[in-house]
């Protein structure tokens, strides 16, 4: 349990200094003047989000739904970081992102009315403009992609050894059946010398022979 404590609290702390770095630079550097990365490849755009993740709007003020339900994720985020096996890295670390992402936003929620701050995008994917993003999205995102493969691969595990399972039930049944038939078998030669059917008796042997002498005169 000490292990998953380490990973959430590292995985929160870095993801969440940098997701306020960021916003705390687009709020400084962005108004008024967009800029971009890589020879114009990733626009840098601020923009204040009340909606969900990515820009996606369901109403203009929605922070008092988005708040609730947030804190319910993470409850249930941290309930899938306790089930998780020790072992398992992928589980631990996607669930750690999920949840450093949401603490991110919902810092923001919490803070003021605006919204959330994005500034990556909108990107131009040629057929359709990438909605405005932060680090944190990316983080959620990723965490997200993680987990379904995490879940993924259990579930493949787990059909692989209940093939396996099977398979092994079957093999001994098999074993069983061959072992009584060879137990039968040997007790038929035990009691049938040679594995022929048994021998008749001679006649002298099946009925005794007849005094034929007279008895002894005088």
């Amino acid at each position: 349990m000490r292990t998953k404590l380490t990973v959430v609290l590292s995985t929160v702390i870095v993801v969440f200094a940098l997701d306020f770095w960021t916003k705390r630079w687009a709020l400084r550097e962005l108004p008024g003047n967009p800029q971009e990365l890589l020879d114009g490849l990733i626009p840098l755009t601020l923009a204040f989000n009340r909606g969900a993740a990515f820009g996606i709007s369901i109403g203009d003020d929605s922070r008092w739904l988005f708040i609730p339900v947030t804190v319910i994720a993470l409850v249930v985020l941290a309930s899938l970081m306790r089930s998780a096996r020790q072992g398992d890295w992928l589980r631990q670390w996607s669930i750690a992102f999920v949840i450093a992402g949401a603490v991110g936003n919902l810092y923001d929620r919490v803070r003021w009315p605006r919204g959330v701050v994005d500034f990556i995008g909108p990107l131009d994917l040629g057929f359709w403009h990438f909605p405005i993003f932060n680090f944190a999205d990316m983080a959620i995102s990723c965490g997200a992609v993680a987990l379904a493969i995490s879940f993924w691969r259990e579930d493949t595990r787990k059909r692989a050894g209940k093939v396996a399972e099977e398979s092994a039930d079957e093999g001994d049944g098999g074993s069983a059946d061959e072992s009584d038939g060879g137990k039968g078998s040997a007790k038929t030669s035990e009691a049938i010398p040679g594995g022929g059917p048994p021998a008749r008796p001679a006649p002298s042997e099946r009925r005794p022979g007849r005094l034929s002498a007279d008895p002894p005169s005088g």
